[in-house]
């Protein structure tokens, strides 16, 4: 682990730590309080937590205090969770920061979230196959229709979402509603909204008041329980295109999912157009070959790479599912396993990075 930052003050420190992570391309920062009152600091990179140094006592306690005075939130509550956010300019960063704080058996616990303000990629240049890519641009074409990702966690969900967003606006002529939790970007052109559950205000609450503003595109961030789940459907079925994220692992596990939370089968058969199954391996750094230097964090990973799988329900597919159930499914075109083995022969990544992401 290396060794602490040479400034000594807490603002400076706090500033240097995000300008690490920026130039790193880590999406997070954790500092986890020890046993003897110094912060272990990690970044998150490339969806893994890498340690990066070590705040002495003294110095953590007012680098913590530093970030909660920033985010607004109650510097002397350490018992209690918090959450707020820390604009660039009070940092000079590119991003902007979201707070979260945790009270632990050791001492507190902060993350630090960073917005990248990096307009989203274009989907051509998200790395898909060739043929999931085809799938989805034909999916986004269409004037209805329900397209639902799944995959772990930051398996690159948002990103997909956010690529089909742009995709769709530069179509134009067609009302774009989003309901989010939390809203990582602003995409003008888009009606963007974010959901706050401690005020009533969920996914299908939302969903069912955004309705009444006539989009053509409705996008739900996560799709968690029965109401969104029918919802979800019976809007794709009345003219709309929908798309949103269901935690499931598998084309196959979308639908054994959906048939529990909506029962009736023959509406969620005809409602869903595409499934998109995807998942991220971390790229070998090119700088090291994967031995690992300054430029990775010793990681010998830099950037990733997505591998996929997709389903395509067509009319024949539609008239299984009503009789057998997902036992009928399989992917249309190659699996996850077939996706990521092409990245190891191209030498993109390695079996190591296979085993990890896929399992297998």
């Amino acid at each position: 682990m290396a060794t602490p930052p040479v400034a000594t003050d807490a603002p400076s420190v706090v500033s240097d730590l995000v300008r690490r992570a920026e130039a790193a391309g880590a999406s997070d920062i954790h500092l986890q309080t020890a046993t003897d009152r110094s912060a272990e600091v990690s970044f998150r990179l490339d969806g893994l937590l890498a340690p990066v140094l070590t705040l002495p006592a003294g110095l953590a306690e007012r680098v913590f205090g530093r970030i909660k005075y920033l985010a607004r939130l109650q510097t002397w509550q350490d018992s209690l969770p918090q959450d707020g956010r820390i604009e660039r300019a009070e940092l000079g960063s590119q991003n902007e920061v979201r707070v979260a704080t945790y009270p632990t058996v050791t001492g507190e616990k902060i993350v630090l979230r960073l917005f990248t303000q990096i307009p989203p990629p274009a989907l051509a240049q998200l790395g898909l196959p060739a043929e999931v890519l085809t799938a989805l641009e034909q999916f986004l074409l269409q004037p209805a229709g329900l397209l639902l990702l799944t995959g772990p966690a930051g398996s690159g969900k948002t990103t997909t979402i956010y690529a089909c967003l742009r995709k769709l606006l530069s179509l134009g002529g067609r009302h774009i509603i989003t309901v989010e939790d939390p809203v990582e970007q602003v995409l003008p052109g888009v009606m963007q909204t974010e959901i706050n559950e401690a005020r009533g205000l969920g996914y299908a609450t939302a969903a069912r008041h955004l309705l009444r503003q006539d989009p053509q595109v409705l996008v739900l961030g996560e799709i968690r329980d029965d109401e969104t789940a029918t919802l979800a459907v019976r809007t794709a079925l009345t003219g709309h295109q929908v798309i949103a994220t269901l935690h499931a692992g598998s084309c196959r596990g979308v639908f054994e999912r959906l048939f529990v939370m909506v029962p009736d089968k023959s509406t969620v058969a005809a409602a869903t157009s595409l499934v998109l199954n995807q998942r991220l391996l971390r790229r070998v750094c090119a700088a090291c070959a994967g031995a690992g230097c300054g430029h990775c964090l010793r990681t010998g990973y830099r950037g990733r790479l997505p591998v996929a799988e997709y389903l395509r329900v067509t009319d024949a597919l539609r008239a299984k599912l009503r009789e057998q159930g997902p036992s009928a499914i399989s992917p249309s075109g190659e699996d996850l396993s077939a996706s990521a083995l092409a990245l190891v022969a191209e030498k993109l990544t390695n079996t190591a990075e296979l085993h990890r992401a896929l399992g297998s």
